[in-house]
């Protein structure tokens, strides 16, 4: 590279940071909380990619519309390939944008830590997921890497079937992984801890098959009645379970149950929906064909002794064109988490949250497309919670953010990829 030409590069550089010192996340937070993403993400990620090209970056629609834009150092082999991830889309029904002071429930009945307003983002996406991209955004508008690469990755359907993140990671057919990257920290509400590990979930039907019979007659095979041996097979299937050393054990729920056609018939099939919320290693077909073994062995032990017997189970993975939110884990110990859960806590310090607020790490309460980046090191991060003392927060009437959070949540992660990739 010439002199000269080394001169344009960092005034280019120079110029991006000057745009990206003037975006406010908490200002891009209250636009985004107005457009409405619950049943389109096409408003939402139009907002994202104006803002992004406002500030210097380059950004690109892609895959399923994702957006993708990139900060490459003088040095991108020689540091790690970090990305920042969230979504655009939120769940139905839109709630109204609000900003006012924060109630005692939105406290938690804390004051914070040092004098001034405490004052709360409301409205539908506030904290699930537009208060952690805002974050996510403005740490990636202010980074400037010295070494290695920083990607801000956001998709559009998380609430939904993840059609974006799978075809993002090459996990649909036809597609690559375009992100094959090192390091993911991704946006979701955690109380600004740093959320190293969450369970998957799975669907599943187990489909009992018998023969029909007039319900007067000792014949047929009744496939309600086997119901109950496979209820008790759905019930005991983790006993013994091993509990992950983060997540604890894993946890399997019938939640629909459907079957017969008539009520003076023996009824010759029975559909049982469970609902299955796994911990690393386990994979959907190692699950499904556990619990099928499971459920046929306790048939067995009960055929030809009555009505239930010569009934026949299958269990059937439900039809996603997308592959299920699996577990993942990361180790507590990784760096990546040392640098987001130390910066968490100088950054709640700054803006004076409440010392116990902040900086923890621990598991995360919900499956995320955190699944897809596995088994690259990956936090969970951001600002607001899934639920409060009162209730549920995200996903709710009550949906809200503290802006305090927000601001912190922009300085951590900020700082994070600066000791990452400085």
């Amino acid at each position: 590279m010439s002199e000269e030409s080394g001169r344009d590069a960092d005034s280019v550089r120079s110029a991006d940071s000057e745009r990206a010192a003037d975006f406010d996340p908490v200002s891009f937070l209250e636009e985004a909380v107005r457009i409405p993403s619950h049943e389109s993400a096409d408003e939402m990620r139009e907002f994202a990619v104006e803002t992004l090209a406002a500030n210097g970056a380059d950004p690109a629609v892609v895959a399923d519309g994702c957006v993708l834009a990139e900060k490459r150092s003088p040095e991108p082999d020689a540091g790690p390939h970090l990305v920042l991830n969230t979504h655009l889309d939120t769940v139905t029904p839109g709630v109204p944008f609000e900003r006012g002071e924060a109630t005692e429930d939105e406290r938690g009945g804390t004051a914070p830590a040092v004098d001034g307003p405490d004052e709360v983002i409301r409205g539908r996406g506030a904290c699930d997921a537009k208060g952690p991209l805002a974050a996510l955004l403005g740490a990636f508008l202010a980074a400037d890497p010295a070494r290695g690469r920083l990607t801000l990755a956001l998709t559009p359907d998380e609430e939904a079937l993840s059609l974006g993140a799978a075809a993002l990671t090459g996990r649909l057919p036809g597609t690559e992984d375009r992100l094959d990257a090192d390091l993911y920290v991704v946006g979701e509400p955690t109380g600004l801890d740093a959320c190293t590990a969450a369970k998957g979930r799975f669907q599943a039907t187990v489909e009992l098959s018998g023969t029909a019979a007039h319900a007067a007659e000792f014949a047929g095979a009744n496939a309600v009645a086997a119901a109950e041996d496979a209820l008790a097979a759905i019930r005991t299937f983790d006993a013994g379970a091993e509990p992950h050393p983060q997540l604890g054990p894993p946890k399997l729920t019938p939640t629909v149950i459907e079957g017969g056609e008539a009520t003076n018939q023996v009824p010759a099939d029975c559909a049982i929906t469970v609902d299955r919320r796994s911990v690393p290693p386990e994979t959907a077909e190692e699950f499904r064909s556990s619990l099928a073994e499971a459920v046929r062995g306790s048939l067995a032990d009960v055929a030809g002794g009555d009505d239930r017997g010569d009934v026949d189970a299958a269990v059937a993975l439900t039809d996603r064109e997308s592959p299920f939110l699996e577990a993942f884990a990361t180790d507590p110990d990784h760096e990546l988490v040392r640098a987001v859960a130390a910066a968490a806590r100088e950054a709640g310090d700054a803006v004076g949250l409440p010392s116990e607020r902040g900086g923890d790490v621990r598991p995360f309460g919900a499956a995320t497309e955190a699944s897809y980046f596995a088994p690259a090191p990956t936090v969970v991060f951001g600002p607001g919670d899934l639920a409060d003392e009162t209730g549920a927060v995200a996903h709710a009437e009550r949906e809200y953010v503290r802006v305090r959070e927000v601001e912190a949540a922009a300085a951590a992660v900020a700082d994070a990829v600066a000791a990452l990739l400085g």
